[in-house]
């Protein structure tokens, strides 16, 4: 059996949610085809790489990444570093000859994704970004109604990734609030995954209106200074996409009450559907072709049993019928990924595909900044 060696660069959360993935794809996928070795580990602080060493069973730590990819057990780089360290990274895993998976976004601007790219180019070297919502069952059964034509033409979208993190004035400021650290703010940090998994669903974007709040313009930093703050705690946006419908998008940290409420809901001529991160075992399908009758008849929203419902070699463990978590999705976005590298075919949502989200953040941007629609075609 072939053996896929990961070398993963970035122990926080992130890097975390990765290994908890290679560490459980054996009991969620029977048969599979390969084995996952945990090669190597880096983080700048290397007893926390050791730590991960030490309790994940990766072979070897470090707090150099080149260390990594200077060794030929490694056959994969997982990036789950801060976003400005991406483009250095996946350029000199691309040179090494690496197969790389990188979390979102997939780099600080769309200079430097575009560079990436190109870097790639016609290498035979398998690249995917970890826009995770995408491999939920609900969003996957989503994508097959709307191919099926289930929902017929598309008229309008809503799409909403709410958090509540920085509704506290005085809450330290972290990396992903600094500019020169992130490239932007909550439209970068959970924005990127509402515009991809419209992108998905629904297809390409036309034009876009924007408009960002910043809550505070000074928060604390972790010495108790009062710093300034650029990047935006919420961001909507309207757009329109190609095939002529128009939606909404909004990303906020400044939603009292919101957990991870990521939730969207799809209106065509012929159905409609509805999702909830919060609610991730459902998706919800209305078929406007049934006819209306006295008392409703069967007309309605119908609640769809997506759970653990993956096609196989998933699905057997657990149950199918078992609830969901968020962590599910980035397991088997992984497990695509990993099946990619061990076939040889090309993953989704690749590189190219960052490319173009990391564009149309941009425009957005530029859509807030200049109070005016911005064409993208």
């Amino acid at each position: 059996m072939r053996e896929i060696g990961v070398g993963l660069v970035g122990y926080g959360a992130m890097g975390k949610a990765h290994s908890y993935a290679y560490l459980t794809l054996p009991l969620y996928y029977q048969n599979l085809p390969f084995k996952v070795r945990l090669a190597g580990v880096c983080s700048r602080r290397l007893e926390q790489a050791q730590k991960a060493q030490d309790d994940l069973g990766y072979t070897f730590a470090t707090d150099d990444y080149e260390t990594l990819l200077a060794r030929p057990d490694v056959d994969v780089i997982d990036i789950c570093t801060p976003n400005h360290l991406h483009y250095e990274m996946i350029t000199k895993a691309c040179a090494a000859g690496k197969h790389i998976y990188c979390d979102k976004p997939l780099a600080k601007n769309s200079e430097e994704a575009e560079a990436i790219v190109a870097a790639i180019g016609d290498r035979p070297l398998i690249n995917q970004v970890a826009f995770n919502l995408r491999f939920l069952p609900a969003v996957m059964r989503a994508r097959e109604l709307i191919d099926e034509g289930r929902i017929g033409r598309v008229l309008s979208f809503r799409a909403v990734y709410l958090h509540a993190g920085s509704v506290d004035a005085d809450k330290p400021i972290g990396w992903k609030l600094d500019q020169t650290i992130s490239g932007g703010g909550v439209l970068v940090d959970m924005g990127s995954h509402i515009l991809d998994l419209v992108r998905h669903l629904i297809g390409e974007y036309r034009r876009l209106a924007a408009r960002s709040r910043i809550l505070y313009p000074q928060r604390p930093d972790a010495a108790g200074n009062r710093v300034a703050i650029s990047n935006e705690d919420s961001i909507c946006l309207i757009a329109e996409m190609a095939d002529g419908s128009i939606g909404t998008l909004e990303a906020s940290k400044i939603a009292t009450g919101a957990q991870d409420e990521m939730r969207f809901e799809i209106h065509g001529d012929r159905g409609a559907l509805r999702f909830n991160l919060m609610d991730p075992n459902w998706l919800y399908f209305y078929d406007n072709t049934l006819p209306e009758r006295a008392f409703g008849g069967e007309r309605g929203f119908t609640q769809i049993e997506c759970v653990q419902r993956y096609a196989p070699p998933g699905g057997s463990f657990p149950s199918a019928k078992t609830s969901i978590a968020w962590l599910r999705g980035h397991v088997h976005s992984l497990y695509h990924f990993l099946d990619c590298v061990h076939s040889g075919r090309p993953a989704a949502p690749s590189f190219a595909d960052g490319a173009i989200i990391q564009k149309i953040m941009e425009q957005a941007y530029r859509a807030d900044r200049s109070q005016a629609w911005v064409d993208l075609s």
